[in-house]
């Protein structure tokens, strides 16, 4: 490991695709399905961490790939919005 490299990063990395697809799954949905703010604040929370993570990978990303991740954050984002309303 470099010393530019964070140990989160590091550990990341090393975490299972499936088993990080499967948990922010069952975040999602028990996000979607928990009663008004509390959902909210599960997605925000999420949101939140999705914005750590992308910024911290935005320089090694395609323009594509950038663009994609970027609708999908402003969909989380608005769904956790509609749902405080």
């Amino acid at each position: 490991m470099q010393r530019t490299q964070s140990l989160l990063l590091a550990r990341l990395a090393r975490a299972n695709p499936t088993s990080v697809f499967l948990v922010t799954l069952l975040l999602v949905l028990v996000a979607l399905f928990a009663p008004g703010p509390v959902g909210a604040v599960l997605l925000l929370a999420l949101a939140a961490a999705l914005v750590a993570l992308l910024s911290t990978t935005w320089s090694v990303q395609a323009p594509q790939t950038r663009v994609v991740r970027l609708l999908m954050l402003t969909l989380l984002v608005t769904a956790a919005l509609a749902k405080l309303l």
